[in-house]
């Protein structure tokens, strides 16, 4: 029997099985797809093949946050079950959704004020911030307190490192992550960004890197820079896809040939609907603990 309740939002894209065998409740994003809205609930509704497979075929989903109604609705049957409930966000450099949970949090309160409700602002997303979540259970299942974990994830969210590249840059000139000009002139000259979530919790491009070869090396390379301890890494590290499993797989071999130390072995998810709306196919990402993030 844990000592509270730990949440997150879909968009820490872990798998749905992942998040049932380590009893953390979720609650879902939305997105909208050729007119019809669908809940971002981990390939349950609609498969990540079938999604990826709609957007390469022309669709151009939409997304929406959880309002203030969805959470309280989302959080309330756990207050009237007396559980304390610890709840990490997506980052609210990437969205609204923060607030909206803390809205919800000081309606609850009024009806509840003999309940804890403590509400983290990830600076992460993806199985980054899956990867915060994934720490913050393990000291749940420790016995820790919630007031212990609220505080180790606070004081330790910047370490966990978001390091994305893409071999498609279709979606991220449409969300204006980076220019028309740039987005034709890198699709013809093969050129994959590289991009980092800084201390902000921001999504910033770092390097233009020609060749999808160059971009995996990169990426593994920025791992030996910041990572805990170097080469000599012991923490877990997490990956996550949208529909380019074979890249991320290329990445998960270079990660384990150069940290020989790691927590088990990499874990590769999938990029879910709601960040993958954004993202378009060919993302790979990079998660693990390492130094502060400082810009």
């Amino acid at each position: 029997m844990f000592n509270f309740v730990l949440t997150c939002c879909s968009t820490a894209d872990m798998s749905y099985e992942y998040f049932q065998k380590r009893k953390i409740p979720f609650v879902s994003f939305h997105f909208n797809m050729d007119g019809q809205e669908y809940p971002d609930d981990l390939g349950q509704t609609m498969s990540f093949q079938e999604f990826y497979s709609r957007i390469e075929k022309g669709a151009m989903p939409t997304t929406s946050q959880v309002n203030v109604g969805q959470f309280i609705d989302f959080f309330e049957p756990y207050l009237k079950d007396s559980k304390d409930i610890l709840h990490i966000s997506l980052s609210i450099g990437l969205s609204g959704a923060y607030n909206s949970a803390c809205i919800a949090r000081e309606e609850l309160l009024s009806r509840y004020p003999e309940r804890k409700i403590m509400i983290v602002d990830s600076l992460g997303a993806s199985s980054g911030y899956g990867l915060l979540t994934d720490l913050a259970a393990d000291m749940r299942d420790s016995g820790a307190t919630i007031e212990d974990v609220h505080t180790w994830v606070e004081e330790h969210k910047l370490n966990v490192h978001h390091w994305f590249f893409s071999t498609d840059l279709t979606h991220y000139k449409r969300g204006g992550r980076i220019s028309a000009t740039s987005a034709i002139v890198g699709n013809l000259l093969n050129i994959c960004p590289l991009l980092n979530v800084n201390s902000e919790g921001k999504l910033i491009p770092r390097a233009k890197i020609r060749g999808k070869k160059n971009v995996i090396t990169e990426i593994v390379e920025k791992m030996k820079i910041h990572a805990e301890n170097g080469l000599e890494y012991s923490g877990k590290c997490f990956i996550s896809n949208s529909a380019c499993y074979d890249d991320a797989r290329k990445v998960a071999d270079l990660v384990e040939e150069n940290f020989p130390n790691l927590n088990g072995p990499v874990m590769i998810n999938s990029v879910g609907t709601v960040i993958g709306s954004h993202t378009g196919p060919g993302t790979v990402a990079l998660f693990f603990l390492g130094d502060k993030r400082v810009d």
